[in-house]
């Protein structure tokens, strides 16, 4: 079902003071929600292709770019109007990306292929595509722009791929069907979840190296259910908030000592996570649910559920002043 366009005179057209947006992309829906963080309401739902599921904005927030999984194409939208500018080619099936520090080149996981597309979004065209293992899904950029990093689910690797020359220079076993990646700490750690395996595992960036491996166990609920998704880091990089899927929990991880701190209960299957400005609040997508769990950092604790589209997945945030 497609869902209409919907620009509310206050929220949308008519105020002066625009308050910040978690913008979520729902499956099902073929749509995206748009949250206002002040109301911490839904203000917008716009149409996108078929299967949204990564969304990330430029580094001027000027457009938004969309994961159209089953269009087989990157959208590029203007975020003020809603409107889809133009298709980017991104390879069959894809899944996550993620845009590399110059502004210019999306690194994106085709899941079909078992290939990552890198795409220059000024000419939009291809550069090159980069052989990985089986199911690519999550996709990583170092913070100085050398090294993007690749995870393939059915292989269980993550894909070490020198950005200047665009070629794997390592491949780095990790547990079952990993899912999605993150540089942190400068870009010396690279952590990868494992969504069937239940782990995190860490790696030195400057050896490819296994410095540590996170395990998670929720009293009462099975381990099967226990699959680490996405993942976000607080301010200073000193917990990680990691989205435990079925198990219908967050996990917030200490990032020195990698210890389990606390769970937090939020919607049902949640997917992945996203920061407001300051990271005193995270925005959790509830697959099964259909809705946001809203979450203070300080109290770990779940402040309100925001009902979203079918089957939210992605989620991004985007200043409005």
């Amino acid at each position: 079902m497609n869902l209409p366009i919907l620009t509310t005179c206050a929220a949308f057209l008519c105020s002066t003071a625009l308050a910040d947006e978690i913008w979520v992309t729902n499956e099902k829906d073929d749509s995206i929600s748009v949250i206002d963080i002040e109301t911490l309401e839904v203000v917008r739902t716009i149409e996108t292709g078929e299967r949204p599921r990564g969304i990330t904005f430029s580094k001027d927030f000027s457009v938004v770019y969309i994961c159209a999984s089953d269009s087989d194409a990157v959208q590029v939208m203007d975020p003020n109007t809603g409107k889809i500018l133009h298709d980017l080619p991104s390879g069959e099936d894809p899944e996550q990306f993620v845009l590399h520090p110059d502004n210019r080149h999306l690194y994106i996981a085709n899941e079909d292929d078992a290939i990552t597309t890198v795409v220059d979004t000024e000419t939009r065209t291809v550069v090159t595509q980069i052989d990985v293992g089986i199911e690519p899904e999550g996709m990583a950029v170092s913070p100085d722009g050398k090294i993007a990093i690749t995870t393939s689910e059915t292989t269980n690797m993550a894909h070490w791929i020198d950005t200047e020359t665009q070629t794997l220079f390592a491949n780095t076993l990790v547990d079952s069907r990993p899912r999605h990646a993150e540089f942190v700490k400068d870009g010396t750690e690279l952590w990868v979840s494992a969504e069937i395996g239940g782990t995190i595992s860490i790696f030195d960036v400057a050896t490819q190296t296994e410095k540590a491996k996170i395990d998670f166990e929720i009293d009462n609920i099975h381990p099967d259910r226990v699959q680490p998704v996405g993942f976000e880091f607080t301010n200073g990089d000193s917990h990680a908030f990691v989205a435990l899927g079925p198990s219908n929990h967050v996990a917030v991880v200490n990032a020195e000592t990698y210890e389990v701190e606390e769970y937090i209960l939020v919607g049902r299957r949640v997917w992945h996570l996203e920061f407001n400005r300051d990271r005193s609040q995270i925005f959790t997508t509830n697959g099964v649910s259909g809705d946001v769990t809203v979450v203070d950092v300080a109290s770990r604790k779940a402040l309100k559920s925001i009902k979203v589209g079918r089957f939210p997945w992605g989620a991004a945030f985007r200043p409005t002043e």
